[in-house]
């Protein structure tokens, strides 16, 4: 099994197996099909950018190139899921932390940590729109001036409910842009089910509410448009100008 042997520290294109090729191609084809009429228009716009296709695993220079002149970001390559204070650290330096292998297809309907489809497939198209981008960055900065134990917890709360698990609501009309939806149908199917709960987005709320990594989610929260994050920052900093006085 692929989590027997070592991470790769960096992406080296040419050590891609026949295995991860068709691990990529076959996890594209039936994500992109789950997610038709689902996701963002801004996931979709990315996806397009950045020229993704289910013939191809993503090139992370090509990426960077094209990101750097999109928003200024940029793919910071790690060998498994990275610790929190790394994790924000990069995202004020407008790097997002990735890793370049790929499940095996032993591991394909169930991985226990991120692989590098959830990483560059769900989350690295949103990185192509700057309002998404400046809420991310926003979130990194927040956290590095910070040394509270317990305000960290709650910017790790914004960041599940928007980042992996956001979606949006225009009246009545559902779209994800969630990285951790976007990447399980499982979680594509509870946001259309009857039982998922859908609240709209409060910050105070959000920043109180614990959540958990292993199972399928209970609850979303939902914004109007990717102006109410930018927005919501305001409010966010007065929450924390507590601890940042501390």
């Amino acid at each position: 099994m692929r989590t027997a042997v070592e991470k790769p520290r960096k992406q080296i294109y040419s050590n891609y197996t026949e295995e991860d090729f068709e691990v990529w191609k076959l996890l594209y084809e039936k994500q992109m099909h789950n997610l038709t009429g689902k996701v963002v228009d801004e996931f979709t716009a990315g996806i397009e950018l950045l020229d993704f296709k289910s013939s191809e695993i993503p090139n992370f220079e090509k990426i960077n190139e094209k990101l750097i002149t999109l928003t200024g970001w940029s793919i910071k390559t790690v060998p498994n899921l990275a610790e929190v204070d790394l994790f924000f650290e990069q995202l004020s330096k407008r790097r997002f932390t990735s890793t370049c292998w790929l499940r095996s297809m032993e591991e394909f309907d169930y991985l226990e940590e991120p692989d590098m489809f959830h990483d560059v497939f769900a989350h690295v198209p949103m990185l192509c729109n700057k309002k998404y981008t400046d809420f991310f960055y926003k979130i990194g900065e927040l956290a590095t001036s910070l040394n509270d134990q317990e305000a960290i917890k709650m910017l790790q709360r914004l960041y599940w409910y928007t980042i992996e698990f956001g979606v949006l609501q225009d009246q009545n009309d559902i779209k994800i842009y969630g990285a951790g939806i976007i990447s399980s149908v499982g979680e594509i199917n509870n946001v259309y089910s009857k039982t998922a709960q859908i609240k709209p987005f409060n910050i105070e709320e959000v920043l109180h509410t614990p959540f958990e990594i292993d199972k399928v989610q209970p609850r979303y929260f939902s914004i109007t448009s990717f102006d109410e994050l930018v927005e919501a920052f305001e409010q966010i900093e007065k929450h924390f100008k507590t601890y940042l006085n501390a």
